[in-house]
């Protein structure tokens, strides 16, 4: 049996460095799966424990030129840091590189030098000083050569090793003309290279620093989630007070949370009573009242009163830790559009260095000079770095599902971010989906000399013991219109029917409870007989109220469709999407229901257990489903379909079952998953073009394909730039996604 491990990955730059590490891990037996992600520096593999340790993994990724570190806690681990090459060390590789800029190109530019390193009157003092103000550039650059040639013995070279070969030639081809000045060629000195290698090395790292700024920004979803988790939590043992790690919180513990606190973990209220804002968690604005046995959850805010709390959930079964380690697992996945990256990035940095060697000879053997060949050589190794192809899906993906976390919207994998941009047919569950999922009171209707008060106050009165759904129902509706109810003192509930009060007193229910007490509803009370099954045909649940044998009015309950279900629904048709419901309710009434929110297919009657069967079905005429559902009885359907979206109304059985939760309860966070996830795979096709298209334009400009036709020779120095400017640009386009905003109309409450 396979089991997860994510492990924290140093010293990667390139996507070439991600397949490094997959194809060393898992050529290790046991290994079975393996997913490296350079945005977030992590490594996911599912291993067989009899056969593969931790060791062995971390002993591959070495020899591979990295360093594996394993996350015991994923969703408690720090994110990376994004700073490898720093600031302080660009700003000394800077100040350094400009002083040797300035040295080796003031003369031509007509800008004074001193006379004692003029290369004309002492070429050697010239060279001399270029090589020493190099040395602190190098050392402020040194991981480029420490991995990069590193990678390279290893035969997994990476983009550090085109960078190291790249300057490295430069170098040494500098330090030859060193030596030939020593032997009295004073022409050596114009032929000298260690500026190049400087605004290389700086400029590369002033883009690694940008990018790692902007990587950064990339995982904020994420760190405001772990900013919501309490570090301590205060427990009650007796009268006693004792502050404690969360860590050490157990099961059972009883724990006091005062006015301001964050709440340290689930669990339900044992006394006190104090509002809480929950809005991090359901999206709800309002505070809701919390008091004895209600359920309370880790990181929501405690307002304005104390609270005794007893823990159930704690630590990674928290409700947070969860919703955590789902974005996180979802940033860390990877889409299958990836793929097309990951293989062309297995071969690129050896293809790299084969063009760059022979476009080199290739210029010797037309005549040019050493010093032309190297410039082509180098210019090649420096503007191919496939950074921008190795950032191009993550950071979109980060990004993407980050933003989807902050509207209430978990997308669980890179997977199904991408499956459901594919979604042509959306199935909505009926219950608790595009209804509320309780029945509330919809009419009174009273019989001539009967107030509707009356009717409503009796039947509440005589509902008040029964503890049924409608009974509640009726009961709730008339306390809130501050109906005065008396208790029966006899009850008898009669199955499938209804309820009688008192000896039939009072009784409340359908026409087979008025018959079963020899009523003629059609003769005696004909206006109620035909409202009764007016109101049916709507879908709702009628019931007569009768006093003592005589029909007085009629009620009637429903579960109501959400606010928002009728505007939903024309927002994913609005986005080209079929939209059909299925129920387990009658036809009647699950007709009724899909003609107020704009649904026209409908599959009513249907078993929980059917409903897979239904989506197959779907399926099998050709379309991409998504099934929406609460979560709990809609499982099987909701792993059927291509996408699962669970309502999180069950947010436990949710979390697992489907491939996105809607964190908010919200219906129309349907729509805006769907047009998010369609958002977010343009922008990573934006970000495989320009990738992709700036390396095919770029190598052949590098390798002089513009010289052959009069155009200019690329210089080393704006390959530099040029590949820098790429990776940001790719990071940058991604972050534009955190502006993403929900199209107009979404989400808007329609009266129904």
């Amino acid at each position: 049996m396979s089991v997860h491990k994510t492990f924290a990955i140093k010293g990667m730059t390139c996507a070439s460095c991600v397949a490094a590490n997959e194809r060393a891990v898992s050529k290790i037996k046991g290994i079975a799966r393996v997913s490296v992600n350079l945005a977030t520096e992590r490594m996911d593999v599912d291993l067989d424990p009899a056969e593969v340790d931790v060791s062995q993994i971390e002993a591959a990724v070495k020899k591979a030129g990295y360093e594996a570190e394993l996350l015991e806690k994923p969703a408690n681990a720090p994110l990376p840091t994004y700073e490898s090459y720093g600031w302080k060390r660009f700003t000394i590789s800077a100040i350094f590189a400009a002083i040797i800029l300035y040295i080796a190109m003031g003369s031509m530019l007509g800008l004074p030098l001193p006379g004692f390193i003029d290369h004309r009157l002492h070429p050697l003092a010239f060279a001399l000083a270029q090589l020493i103000l190099l040395i602190p550039v190098l050392i402020a650059g040194k991981s480029f050569y420490i991995h990069g040639f590193k990678s390279l013995f290893n035969l997994s070279p990476n983009m550090d090793s085109l960078i190291a070969i790249g300057t490295s030639s430069a170098i040494l081809y500098s330090l030859y003309s060193i030596s030939r000045i020593l032997n009295g060629d004073h022409t050596a000195a114009t032929q000298l290279y260690f500026e190049t290698a400087a605004i290389i090395i700086t400029l590369i790292m002033l883009g690694k620093n940008l990018e790692s700024q902007s990587k950064r920004r990339t995982s904020e979803a994420v760190r405001k989630l772990m900013k919501l988790r309490p570090t301590t939590a205060t427990i009650l043992d007796g009268e006693v007070e004792r502050k404690i790690p969360i860590d050490a919180v157990k099961p059972n513990d009883v724990l006091l949370v005062r006015p301001g606190e964050r709440l340290p973990v689930d669990g339900r209220i044992q006394s006190g009573i104090s509002n809480v804002d929950e809005s991090m968690l359901t999206g709800e604005s309002m505070p809701v009242e919390k008091t004895d046995n209600a359920k309370v959850y880790s990181g929501t805010m405690n307002l304005n009163g104390s609270l005794v709390m007893v823990a159930e959930k704690v630590g990674e079964e928290t409700a947070l830790a969860k919703i955590i380690h789902l974005v996180e697992e979802a940033q860390s996945s990877k889409a299958p559009i990836a793929r097309l990256a990951d293989q062309v990035s297995a071969v690129f940095v050896p293809t790299v260095m084969a063009v760059a060697l022979i476009a080199a000879f290739g210029w010797i053997i037309a005549g040019h000079s050493i010093t032309f060949a190297l410039t082509v050589f180098v210019s090649v190794l420096t503007i191919a770095c496939p950074c921008a192809l190795g950032l191009a899906t993550p950071t979109a993906i980060m990004v993407g599902t980050g933003k989807a976390a902050e509207l209430g919207v978990l997308i669980k994998s890179g997977e199904a971010l991408e499956t459901v941009h594919k979604v042509n047919t959306v199935l909505l569950d009926k219950t608790g989906t595009i209804t509320k999922g309780k029945p509330e009171l919809t009419d009174v209707i009273a019989a001539p000399g009967f107030s509707s008060d009356t009717v409503l106050g009796l039947a509440a009165s005589a509902e008040i013991a029964s503890g049924h759904p409608l009974a509640d129902a009726i009961v709730a509706s008339a306390r809130e219109k501050g109906l005065v109810l008396s208790r029966p003192e006899r009850v008898e509930t009669v199955a499938g029917k209804g309820i009688i009060a008192d000896s039939g007193s009072i009784a409340v229910g359908n026409a087979a409870l008025a018959e079963s007490l020899d009523i003629s509803l059609s003769n005696q009370a004909p206006y109620l007989f035909n409202e009764a099954a007016r109101l049916a045909g709507e879908g709702k649940t009628p019931m007569f109220v009768l006093q003592n044998a005589a029909p007085i009015g009629l009620i009637a309950v429903a579960d109501q469709p959400r606010a928002e279900s009728r505007a939903v629904v024309a927002a994913l048709k609005k986005l080209g999407i079929d939209v059909a419901m299925v129920t387990g309710d009658s036809r009647t009434t699950a007709d009724a229901i899909a003609a107020r929110v704009g649904i026209t297919e409908v599959y009513a009657e249907v078993l929980p257990s059917e409903k897979a069967s239904i989506v197959k079905r779907i399926q099998a005429s050709g379309r991409k489903i998504a099934m929406v559902g609460d979560g709990i009885n809609d499982a099987p359907a909701l792993a059927q379909a291509d996408v699962g979206i669970a309502v999180a109304t069950g947010t436990d059985i949710a979390m697992e079952s489907a491939d996105i939760v809607l964190m908010h309860n919200n219906l129309d966070d349907v729509a805006t998953a769907i047009h998010l996830s369609r958002q977010v795979i343009k922008n990573i096709r934006q970000n495989l073009f320009w990738a992709f298209g700036y390396n095919v334009l770029g190598i052949p400009i590098a390798a002089g394909i513009l010289y052959i036709f009069g155009g200019p020779l690329l210089s080393p120095m704006f390959a530099a730039a040029a590949m820098s400017l790429s990776s940001v640009s790719v990071v940058t386009n991604a972050l534009r996604l955190k502006g993403y905003r929900k199209p107009q109309g979404f989400g808007e409450q329609t009266a129904l």
